[in-house]
């Protein structure tokens, strides 16, 4: 009785399922190469930049220390958001700063979401009053030293979420992170802007 021949072919033919999923990555592969190409045109082309948070102008309205140690301060701040996109609208939203002076949390400043339109900005008003506020000893002497030498300086630290869509691309999300110091002159109340406070890298 004559044996059967054994066909190597049957051994080494392909599942169809392993077919078709190889036909998927390759679809996959193809669409991700084609996508990183289409966003690598358009940010050549639009060139985005990334909207930003900074301090314009300042005002140290009061600042006074009593005998007791007692600090009373009120300081007006004025924070823009820009967006210098010329084909971008950008949104901002959780922002949450934070000014305080000697360690002591002054106030919050915050806002409720807004929007930027393309090559625009908004200028947000803050006035901020601290209540009576008793300080250390080491505290008292800085605020002390502080007037004397006619220099104040705060410290506002926060971030804000800002969006912004690119064209057709998407929207793109950055976290701006405020960390500066603002320094006052008392004696005649004006704002130092030596050192830009900006989110802005530089």
């Amino acid at each position: 009785m004559a044996s059967k021949e054994h066909d190597p072919w049957q051994e080494q033919r392909t599942h169809p399922i392993i077919w078709c999923a190889a036909i998927i990555c390759a679809i996959i592969a193809v669409a991700a190469i084609v996508a990183g190409i289409a966003v690598f045109i358009g940010y050549v082309i639009i060139h985005p930049r990334v909207p930003f948070i900074s301090v314009v102008d300042a005002s140290l309205d009061i600042f006074q220390v009593d005998l007791a140690g007692v600090l009373v301060s009120q300081v007006s701040i004025d924070i823009k958001a820009e967006n210098d996109n010329a084909k971008a609208h950008a949104s901002f939203h959780n922002m949450d700063l934070v000014l305080s002076f000697v360690g002591l949390d002054i106030a919050q400043l915050r806002a409720d979401p807004f929007d930027v339109s393309k090559n625009d900005s908004k200028t947000f008003h803050y006035v901020v009053q601290s209540f009576p506020i008793s300080l250390a000893p080491e505290q008292t002497q800085i605020a002390s030293s502080s007037l004397t030498r006619n220099q104040v300086t705060f410290n506002l630290k926060g971030t804000a979420r800002a969006r912004w869509r690119v064209g057709p691309l998407g929207s793109v999300k950055f976290w701006c992170h405020l960390d500066c110091h603002l320094q006052f002159h008392p004696l005649n109340q004006t704002y130092t802007n030596a050192n830009r406070c900006t989110s802005r890298g530089r």
